[in-house]
């Protein structure tokens, strides 16, 4: 299986008046830290926050209408469980979610928000895509995985694909990665357009198995991370992302949970926008310095805002140890 430009742009046309075409957001201060102009690229402001619709739906509605009348099953630590509830929602369907049972409370309540069945497991013992894979053979029910999919991979790449037909050619485009499947997406579309962008993927550097993977040239599993950035908190990429990323991406930039609390309390106090830590990881490359060799023109993906306000404040404004609230 591959993914090319032409079902990127297939699946823009299935996404048109369903997905956001969320803004791209600019700030002169931004751009004078970093010495680029930057484009950014408000996945945030996606349908249920995050760019996890665009596949989501994507790879749904591609299904025939009797297994999409039997529903879908799927495993999330937790904005892919959102995304493909509402998108199940939105085709008529139900949808079965597998979500660790220490994903945020409130990912968890949007999903049941939107209609789906939540089953929990613990994602430092268990294998969530053989119990996925059990539990939708046990229903009959498609399985939509939230990156291993060519369908859900071409729905992320629209974000990209949008990005650069209103920006135009950039010389740079970074993109979080975690199990793989916005970055596949993005570099297809990208790469499709402009062969010579330069593919930047980043990922927390608690969780970097993307950038080990990519440096051994096979992939290479770690222990499950501990990060801040749970909706980057893979072990081990995609088979079929790390085959696309392998060819398309230049590079890895990693960054560390503080970096990440500094982005996300940038894009909140300068550009009063709302980040959760994986969405911030792209802003945090930047504004630490993280890659270098910066082009004139760069793009970055936020990905994601979901994050409840208690949380958002938890991280952004830590309480001093031996210090008490209230």
């Amino acid at each position: 299986m591959s993914v090319t430009i032409d079902d990127v742009r297939d699946a823009a046309a299935r996404l048109a008046g369903v997905a956001h075409r969320t803004p791209v957001l600019r700030s002169r201060t931004l751009d004078a830290l970093v010495g680029a102009e930057v484009h950014l690229k408000a996945e945030n402001l996606q349908r249920m926050g995050a760019f996890k619709f665009r596949g989501a739906y994507n790879a749904l509605s591609r299904l025939s209408p009797r297994q999409r009348a039997r529903g879908v099953a799927s495993f999330s630590s937790g904005n892919h469980a959102q995304a493909l509830a509402l998108a199940a929602r939105e085709l008529g369907t139900t949808a079965v979610i597998l979500m660790p049972a220490d994903t945020p409370a409130s990912k968890r309540a949007a999903a049941e928000g939107y209609g789906a069945e939540i089953i929990t497991y613990d994602r430092y013992t268990g294998d969530r895509v053989a119990l996925g894979a059990a539990l939708a053979a046990e229903r009959g029910l498609a399985l939509i995985p939230p990156y291993e999919h060519p369908d859900v991979i071409a729905g992320q790449g629209t974000a990209a694909l949008e990005l650069l037909e209103e920006t135009g050619e950039l010389g740079a485009l970074l993109v979080p990665a975690g199990g793989g499947g916005l970055l596949a997406g993005s570099a297809t579309a990208a790469r499709g357009l402009h062969p010579a962008i330069r593919m930047i993927g980043v990922e927390p550097e608690a969780g970097d198995d993307t950038r080990r993977s990519l440096a051994a040239g096979e992939r290479v599993a770690i222990p499950v991370p501990r990060t801040i950035a749970d909706g980057q908190a893979a072990d081990i990429p995609g088979e079929l992302t790390f085959s696309i990323n392998r060819r398309l991406v230049d590079e890895i930039a990693l960054v560390t949970d503080d970096q990440i609390r500094d982005a996300m309390r940038f894009a909140f106090e300068r550009m009063r926008v709302v980040l959760e830590p994986s969405g911030a990881t792209g802003l945090a490359a930047l504004l630490s310095g993280r890659v270098e060799r910066l082009p004139a023109r760069v793009g970055v993906i936020i990905s994601g805002g979901n994050i409840d306000a208690a949380r958002f404040a938890e991280l952004i404004c830590p309480v001093p140890d031996g210090a008490t609230v209230g």
